[in-house]
């Protein structure tokens, strides 16, 4: 039995059943189109936040775990984008007002772990309950975007459906008063997280819970894939290559201007030309009401020191999904002379889009937008510098 969730649900399914020569039956549940996988039923779910397809492949899901024999084995294969691609809200929940706890707390800037930590708690098929479903009877393989606070955590990846979740009711509820004041989180959302603290629901399966003794997982893919794949093209195309193995995080806007200076500081006495290669993925805060994601944000806030700091130089920020943001941009690409082709555009200055995000706005009119479409895959972002 297999259940495929997330970017890479299709590929991951089809690479599955063709690599060890099976027939499986299951489901796939992915934002992205793509071709029927043998006897896999397809469902279009949302992303990032939940839709009624979201809905419908949760509960299959749970519904074919539940049917299987003693000698049968849940295949689980998991990307980014799982988390909103299984939904199912608990009891006294409408998928409507989990949604809008979801859009609150992702513009309110609060990071994957916390947005899932909430997303678990209101869920019936996250943090372990897919598993206990299948009896632990469970492998899953998982190709990860998470880069903190621990990364590749995979009770963070996808909201952890097959595995202990070390989080609680209690701080889900404080996770959504700290941002309450700023958005708007449904009260009934509020509700079942009051009810959960109270014990009227059960708490999520926690560490050495016993049901989980039979689920084991695997990381098959993550952020350092990406940025070895980057360094061997470069490496090819004639570039020394310096890779900064921390992951960046942190809100876009002060990430990009430090990036530049930790950029700068790396490379001072390094021979060129030279690459630098990063990953990791920062959050955004919504003040404004313009257009764009996380990577053109990084992008845009690196616009002035770059040009401060070097005399030519590029850089760009992407995700790896091809998607950044509510957008069709997967990020956006500066170089030193970005602050003289725009003002030569009759733009105003970077901090202007910044303070309204609005970089999807700055970047379109100099063309300087990465646009890519859907890859099929998710390991967080990526940011390439070269400097001549």
């Amino acid at each position: 039995m297999v259940v495929a969730a997330g970017k890479a649900a299709a590929v991951m399914a089809e690479a599955f059943t063709s690599t060890l020569e099976v027939s499986a039956r299951g489901l796939l549940a992915s934002p992205n189109s793509g071709k029927s996988i043998d006897d896999l039923e397809w469902f279009s779910v949302g992303h990032p936040v939940p839709n009624q397809g979201s809905v419908a492949a949760g509960r299959r899901a749970l519904e074919l775990a539940g049917t299987l024999c003693d000698d049968e084995l849940l295949v689980v294969l998991l990307s980014g984008g799982a988390s909103a691609g299984l939904s199912v809200p608990v009891s006294g929940l409408t998928l409507k007002e989990k949604a809008m706890a979801t859009v609150s707390l992702l513009e309110s800037g609060v990071a994957i772990d916390g947005l899932n930590c909430v997303r678990k708690h209101l869920s019936a098929i996250k943090g372990g309950r897919l598993a206990i479903a299948a009896g632990g009877r469970v492998i899953t393989l998982a190709i990860s975007d998470v880069v903190g606070p621990v990364e590749n955590d995979p009770a963070v990846i996808g909201s952890g459906p097959t595995t202990a979740d070390p989080t609680s009711f209690e701080e889900a509820l404080d996770l959504c008063r700290s941002v309450n004041s700023r958005s708007s989180i449904p009260s009934s959302v509020m509700s079942v997280l009051q009810r959960g603290i109270q014990g009227e629901l059960e708490e999520t399966p926690g560490v050495g819970d016993a049901r989980l003794a039979r689920s084991v997982y695997q990381i098959i893919g993550s952020r350092k894939n990406a940025i070895a794949g980057a360094a061997r093209e470069a490496r090819r195309r004639g570039f020394e290559v310096l890779v900064i193995e921390e992951p960046l995080v942190g809100e876009a806007r002060v990430a990009g201007d430090l990036y530049v200076k930790t950029v700068a500081r790396l490379t001072h006495e390094v021979k060129r030309p030279i690459c630098v290669l990063s990953s990791g993925e920062t959050t955004v805060t919504v003040t404004g009401r313009g257009r764009g994601g996380r990577n053109q944000e990084f992008s845009l806030a690196s616009v002035a020191t770059l040009a401060r700091r070097f005399p030519e130089a590029v850089i760009a920020s992407v995700g790896t999904d091809g998607v950044d943001g509510p957008t069709d941009a997967a990020g956006a690409i500066v170089d030193t002379n970005t602050p003289l082709r725009a003002s030569a555009a009759g733009l105003e200055r970077p901090d202007y889009y910044l303070a309204t995000n609005d970089s999807y706005s700055f970047f379109s009119a100099l063309d300087d937008l990465i646009c890519i479409g859907p890859t099929n895959t998710n390991v967080g972002d990526l940011q390439i510098a070269l400097i001549p």
